[in-house]
């Protein structure tokens, strides 16, 4: 099946782009979600015509991405945790715990845009990368420490 994207999904394409993907992933996820539509004679001609607002679309979302990279420069956040013997903690720390460190810095984020490759399980300071924008990426220092 082929769909328009009208955002940018991960590991599939960018906004506005026409891709092939399986029947059920197009009509189960990416339509409802409202991620694409099905890209019919009459779309595929409308979103040809439409490329020139997409890609200023996407301009201007790359730049309001840039302002917010300006605003997270420098930007770090303590999170307090319990911890056990050999300073192990209980449990970790994910990307849900990074947002609402950041809520409360004064930065509204979508967990899903903060790029964790697994949880954090120990003390420490670590740089967590924040996808603004498919070109745009941003680090925040997290600080882990023990309560």
């Amino acid at each position: 099946m082929q769909v328009i994207l009208t955002e940018d999904v991960p590991h599939v394409g960018d906004m506005g782009d026409i891709v092939k993907v399986s029947d059920g992933f197009g009509r189960n996820f990416l339509i409802p979600q409202k991620l694409a539509l099905p890209a019919v004679g009459g779309r595929i001609k409308y979103f040809q015509h439409e490329k020139t607002r997409i890609a200023r679309q996407k301009e201007q979302l790359r730049q309001k991405a840039l302002e917010v990279v300006g605003g997270l420069r420098g930007v770090s956040v303590t999170i307090p945790r319990q911890v056990g013997e050999d300073d192990k903690l209980y449990g970790s720390v994910t990307n849900r715990d990074v947002q609402v460190a950041l809520a409360a810095a004064g930065f509204d984020m979508d967990r899903r845009k903060i790029l964790l490759d697994q949880p954090i399980k120990e003390l420490g300071i670590f740089s967590v990368a924040i996808k603004l924008h498919s070109e745009v990426k941003a680090h925040v220092r997290v600080w882990v420490t023990a309560l």
